[in-house]
């Protein structure tokens, strides 16, 4: 198998003794093409020919032992098979890229060129550039003639024979190692240490360091060098000079980049009702694979989860606890390590490549510390072996769900195939679940049960709506907060007490508009208009990342007058700054959180009451925990509800229950306000309400009338192409193909609300499949049309994404 979106896998062959050695899931350094060299892994070990191409033989064998087991190679065929994606984008994203060897090519000066050759300037640069460096890299070559092609000058100066180039691979990961001192074996003796110390009585400082050491040594550990250093107050050269002296030694010890250490406490007194949602879980797990926990916000499911997770751990299982955002996952660290302390192993995106590599290697020696495993989607992919419980916490969220790049799965519903692998259980936690599963448990799939009573039986918080149209008419609205907000804020702030404000936009505002001839500048790669973001004073694009600074006249027509329209995040911590000087107000959205600790530190700030109000986008809606919150504000409820997708009502409510259950979480009972055109919505009123049952009839309802899931399956297929005539006619035949087969149920071709993205048009088209419709012959149909659509050569250019489950 090798990491490239090609649907098959390639045979290689290798010699007896090799074959001997070689398992199933080792790694292998194999060539492809012309000069390219991958790692492959080792699917099948067999002594069948290829017919249609002549077998290269494979480099080196990377591993020892297995990288990849089998039951995740299963996993992953299941992937490949259920989202229609090639093995090898699955073993891609499955693995940290640290272990994805690539080529790089290197290039080398030819010793015996003759200067006779004549050079043009860029070739010079390079040739130059390898009298004073014994190799380049591509990306060095890049990097010194500033510009992105330059395979055609490298491949000219092969032919004037000036380099030569060779492929090399090479090894990513480097295991982090801790520097420790020892004392040097010939004063093992105590009369030898007597006569050490009297030599010594010169040298200050050394002695110093001899006596550090002695104190340090009573603990029985391994001394570091760093803390020898510390407690004796002596730089590093002393040290050394004392290994010079063959007094003291270094050594080196290996160790995990990322540690937690906690004390083992016990797990908290359930109450009464977590106790009763705890044993129904036990009793429907005895029947059923699969749990829906349907617990109101703020219930205390953490608690129950982790006397689960304590049970199976007793049985010296794995554990996997998902999390939907990587915020989320600080807290709930915190919480979790008070209880298993060194257990707990995190893989995320935001960890480096290094710590990652490490969580992988620790959950497939299935050591100590990697019993419970908390992360995002991603952690689906570990190499497991015996795991006994998955918890998928908020399981009703859209980032589960992978949109880009390929594989294109959602993380719950392949935990559950994972579950089913391992012979485990599967717990999915929600105070807002999903349609899809809340109709598997009504439909007796999925065992549920219910929690409905807050922890220490706090109320759930009040529920307002406020009229903003009313509130615009009586000229009551400040910037864009109604005067009934503001009060409530006023109130909280004066109780000293927190408040979260939620709007669902980063950036100051969305659009910024000539008065005068009404254009708004759109950014050249995409086919929208630029957001304005005040504190950079810049318009950026949040498709493709363009940034360009603000104008101070209107492109089209020349006036000055530049206005705003609409409103982000940035644009309301400004307007409370000017309203709550003496207040701290602090920002969460994806342009404070960029760094590996940016959700720590705000979520630190907050939890420490440094900051008084908090705005924030939709990380906030995701089950974080604050005891002082008393008011949630929601700025603008009618951008959610307001959004042409079947899911805009299900996603609204459950945003708008998630943020509303932050409020009044300890002992008072909290206040939402919900700011909104149009306040007799019955979705809101349905929030106001917090019924989630009449939600679920109400949309259940229309799914079944229109024709989507959970009672259809979709398939949206898309085309890219910076030709717009090319996918046009590209997505027409495409059309016409698709209708031939699956009749009426095809729906498009469309083109999306924003059509152009990174100079890229796209369309759509979506397949529904009938509740009785075999899903298999359909992938298998739909496989056919797709290799069809791309033997024709003006269509082979257009990429072709096919999403299952698109939603």
């Amino acid at each position: 198998m090798l990491p490239i979106p090609i649907q098959k896998t390639f045979t290689y062959s290798v010699t007896e003794d090799e074959a001997n050695f070689l398992k199933k899931g080792m790694r292998v350094a194999v060539s492809f093409g012309k000069s390219k060299m991958y790692s492959a892994l080792v699917l099948n070990i067999h002594q069948t020919k290829p017919t249609l191409y002549e077998a290269k033989e494979i480099h080196q064998i990377l591993d020892e032992v297995p990288l990849v087991n089998e039951l995740q190679l299963k996993h992953w065929q299941w992937i490949s098979s259920y989202y229609l994606c090639s093995l090898g984008d699955v073993y891609r994203a499955a693995l940290p890229s640290a272990f994805l060897l690539e080529s790089e090519s290197v290039i080398n000066k030819n010793e015996e060129f003759s200067e006779d050759a004549i050079l043009t300037d860029d070739e010079f640069l390079i040739f130059e550039a390898l009298q004073h460096q014994s190799q380049l890299t591509i990306h060095q070559v890049i990097a010194i003639l500033g510009k992105q092609k330059v395979m055609p000058i490298i491949n000219s100066l092969i032919k004037k024979e000036a380099i030569i180039i060779k492929e090399e691979i090479y090894e990513q990961y480097k295991p982090k190692l801790v520097k420790y001192v020892r004392l040097h074996a010939d004063y093992s003796s105590d009369d030898s240490l007597g006569k050490l110390l009297e030599e010594l009585s010169r040298a200050k400082k050394q002695r110093e360091a001899v006596l550090g050491y002695f104190q340090l040594s009573t603990s029985k550990k391994p001394i570091k060098a760093k803390d020898l250093e510390e407690k004796a107050k002596v730089s590093a050269t002393i040290l050394k000079s004392l290994v010079d002296k063959n007094i003291f030694e270094f050594y080196h010890i290996q160790t995990d980049r990322i540690q937690f250490n906690g004390d083992t406490n016990d797990l908290k007194v359930l109450n009464e009702f977590q106790e009763k949602a705890l044993l129904e879980i036990k009793e429907t797990f005895k029947e059923k694979d699969v749990t829906l926990l349907h617990g109101i916000t703020s219930s205390g499911k953490t608690e129950v989860y982790t006397k689960l997770i304590q049970e199976v751990l007793d049985q010296g299982k794995q554990v996997v606890f998902l999390l939907p955002e990587i915020a989320l996952t600080t807290q709930i660290i915190t919480r979790l390590q008070f209880y298993f302390g060194e257990q707990i192993s995190v893989f995320h995106s935001k960890y480096s490549m290094n710590e990652r590599v490490e969580v992988w290697n620790n959950v497939l020696e299935n050591k100590p510390k990697a019993r419970i495993i908390l992360g995002a989607r991603s952690s689906i992919f570990l190499p497991f072996s015996n795991l006994g419980l998955i918890v998928v916490d908020e399981e009703h969220e859209t980032s589960y769900k992978q949109f880009e790049p390929s594989p294109r799965y959602n993380a719950r519903d392949s935990a559950i195939v994972l579950a089913k692998i391992h012979k485990a259980k599967i717990l999915l936690g929600s105070a807002t679940p999903s349609l899809e599963s809340y109709f598997n448990a009504q439909q007796n799939k999925y065992g549920f049960v219910e929690l409905n009573r807050r922890h220490g039986n706090v109320q759930l918080p009040k529920i307002e709506l406020i009229d903003v149209k009313e509130k615009q008419r009586k000229k009551e609205m400040t910037g864009h907060f109604s005067d009934r907000l503001l009060k409530l804020i006023q109130e909280a702030l004066d109780l000293k007490e927190q408040v979260i404000l939620f709007q669902n936009r980063r950036g100051f505002s969305p659009v910024v508009e000539c008065n005068t001839c009404g254009v708004s500048p759109e950014c050249p790669n995409c086919d929208v208009s630029l957001t304005y973001h005040k504190f950079r004073h810049e318009l950026r694009c949040h498709y493709c990342n363009y940034q360009r600074s603000m104008p101070n006249s209107c492109g089209a027509c020349g006036s000055n007058t530049l206005d705003n329209k609409g409103f982000g995040t940035e644009q309301i911590e400004l307007e409370l700054t000017q309203l709550f000087p003496n207040h701290k107000i602090g920002r969460m959205d994806l342009d404070t959180t960029r760094g590996k600790y940016g959700y720590q530190k705000i979520i630190g700030a907050f939890e420490a009451k440094e900051i008084d109000v908090l705005v924030g986008t939709q990380m906030l809606s995701k089950g974080l925990d604050f005891e002082n919150v008393t008011l949630v504000g929601i700025i603008n409820a009618d951008s959610m509800l307001n959004f042409p997708d079947f899911r805009a009502h299900e996603r609204a409510y459950d945003m708008m229950v998630q943020v509303s259950g932050r409020s009044g979480r300890s002992k008072k009972q909290g206040n939402v306000a919900i700011q909104t055109y149009n306040p007799h919505h019955q979705i809101l009123q349905q929030v106001s309400t917090t019924s989630y049952a009449e939600m679920y009839k109400e949309q259940l309802q229309e799914r079944w009338q229109y024709k989507y899931p959970p009672y259809f399956r979709l398939i949206k297929i898309t085309l890219k192409h910076k030709d717009y005539n090319k996918v046009d006619s590209g997505v027409n035949w495409l059309f016409k193909a698709l209708y031939s087969s699956f009749g009426e149920h095809v729906l498009g071709p469309t083109a999306p609300a924003v059509s152009r993205v990174r100079n890229q048009y796209i369309k759509n088209i979506v397949i529904k499949i009938p509740p009785k419709q075999n899903l298999a012959q359909t992938k298998k149909q739909l496989q056919k049309i797709k290799n069809t659509f791309e033997a024709v050569k003006d269509f082979r250019p257009i990429r072709f994404i096919t999403d299952v489950d698109a939603y």
